[in-house]
């Protein structure tokens, strides 16, 4: 494979997708190939069954390497429900005030970087700002004339248990000699949201099927991220037991149902599966859909109320993810039950300009930019 090609692998709560892709024009990306396959996704830090998880994976990949000659590298996206995330600050002073060389920067980080153990291992860091003896804060302290420095780190710590799981399935592969691990909601802070916007705190939420994730993003880090098994597939679970229908009918319903029109309070949606033809009220559907939908709100509020970290939550929430264009009108939902203005944000590239393709193009952009900050596994 060409070097400019590189072969990721994007994990989602309900489908693993792996693209082989360049750099195109104007920030765009040129898609090699791309295969998707379904397993039975994670929930509460747990892949709720590990043979699925790992016959989704070694099919997205060998279909990826029968496709595909000469890759020797992947790039994994790790979702946040295995990561954890540790920020650190630390401060280097010197004797006299003198130009800060990367040499420098390496010292700091290394005196930053916490321990791994049994449980954690570090698969990459970021650092969200540098402080100067004079107080500047800035992104590059690499050539300023300063007698100390200061940084407010991020370690992105990746479950042992989750890396072992994704190691045995690349083991097949004899020709995969190196093996990088990428958290996407890092990769999905640093793509999506423009580096002037990072320089004050802004919460994105990474809504998805089975599990979803709000973070805090600052500078070229996270202050806070938690991941909560709620997602999009979490509504059509609720509309399936409280109109007792099948959860395909349920799926499709969250589809078709726009809480935005304005229908008239007579309508009625039907829907024909298996043979028999499913009908219930507009009205019914879209109060049952925003109850569903409220249940999703409550945990993004206590994830806003929990974060440890005091910051300005005065711009709109960011949301991205498959979940939020699953259900016509479901942002401005959102944004009424949190009393918050919400922007949606997806790639600005044709034909994946969608958030469902938010967290692969993500991971797509960090491994084509920034190869070298990548923890490497073998």
């Amino acid at each position: 494979m060409r070097a400019k090609y590189v072969a990721v692998l994007d994990i989602r709560s309900s489908e693993v997708t792996a693209v082989v892709g360049e750099r195109g024009v104007n920030n765009t990306f040129i898609i090699k190939s791309k295969y998707t396959c379904d397993y039975e996704g994670y929930a509460e830090g747990e892949l709720l069954d590990i043979n699925s998880f790992v016959c989704a994976v070694t099919e997205a990949v060998k279909s990826t390497l029968a496709s595909n000659s000469g890759i020797k590298s992947f790039y994994v996206g790790v979702p946040d429900e295995f990561i954890k995330l540790v920020n650190v600050d630390k401060t280097l002073s010197f004797s006299s005030s003198r130009k800060i060389n990367f040499s420098d920067v390496k010292t700091l980080t290394g005196m930053s970087a916490p321990p791994d153990d049994e449980a954690w291992r570090t698969v990459r860091h970021s650092c969200l700002y540098y402080v100067l003896s004079d107080k500047r804060k800035v992104i590059d302290p690499v050539g300023a004339v300063s007698d100390s420095l200061h940084g407010k780190f991020c370690f992105y710590k990746c479950k042992n248990s989750f890396i072992g799981c994704i190691m045995d399935v690349f083991k097949r592969f004899k020709d995969i000699l190196v093996v990088n691990l990428i958290p996407l909601s890092y990769a999905e802070a640093m793509y999506l949201i423009e580096p002037e916007k990072r320089n004050k705190c802004t919460a994105l939420l990474d809504l998805g099927f089975i599990s979803s994730t709000y973070s805090v993003v600052y500078g070229d880090g996270l202050l806070y991220s938690e991941a909560f098994s709620v997602g999009i597939g979490h509504v059509a679970v609720y509309l399936m037991s409280e109109l007792d229908i099948p959860y395909e009918v349920a799926l499709s319903y969250l589809s078709t149902v726009n809480l935005n029109a304005k229908e008239k309070l007579t309508g009625t949606e039907e829907c024909v599966f298996g043979g028999k033809t499913y009908a219930f009220s507009t009205m019914t559907l879209r109060d049952r859909i925003r109850e569903g939908l409220d249940g999703i709100c409550e945990t993004v509020q206590e994830c806003r109320q929990g974060c440890p970290v005091k910051y300005t939550d005065a711009g709109p929430l960011l949301v991205t993810g498959e979940g939020i264009k699953t259900v016509r009108g479901s942002a401005e939902h959102i944004a009424g039950r949190l009393e918050k203005s919400v922007e949606v944000i997806a790639p600005k590239v044709p034909f994946y300009d969608k958030p469902r393709f938010s967290s692969l193009l993500s991971l797509l952009d960090i491994a084509l930019t920034d190869e070298k900050l990548s923890k490497t596994l073998i």
